[in-house]
């Protein structure tokens, strides 16, 4: 096993790893629950981690994590209503129109 990364929070950490696993790679989240003894050990130490049982899949979950942890960011204007969209979001939020081909 060798660790893939820190998460901020559980919630992150699961999330993270539910995409892993889904892509194939097994991925366990480690310290879940140690963030009750915070301010016992140091802040830093109590964050969930995700683990990689696979160390031969080392790169390409990796890869994968990168792209979780930076998602695309893209403007583009909706040609069913004119709204300027931000963000990796593929919809327009007002109408509802899908984003044009890139």
């Amino acid at each position: 096993m060798k660790r893939l990364a820190q998460a901020p929070n559980l919630a992150i950490a699961t999330l993270w790893a539910d995409v892993l696993n889904s892509a194939g790679f097994a991925v366990t989240v480690q310290r879940a629950y140690a963030s009750s003894i915070a301010g016992e050990i140091p802040p830093d130490q109590a964050l969930p981690e995700l683990w990689l049982v696979d160390e031969a899949q080392w790169v390409d979950a990796r890869r994968l994590l990168h792209e979780l942890q930076h998602p695309p960011q893209r403007r583009w204007a909706c040609r069913g209503c004119g709204e300027l969209i931000d963000g990796p979001f593929d919809h327009c939020w007002s109408c509802g129109a899908a984003m044009p081909p890139i």
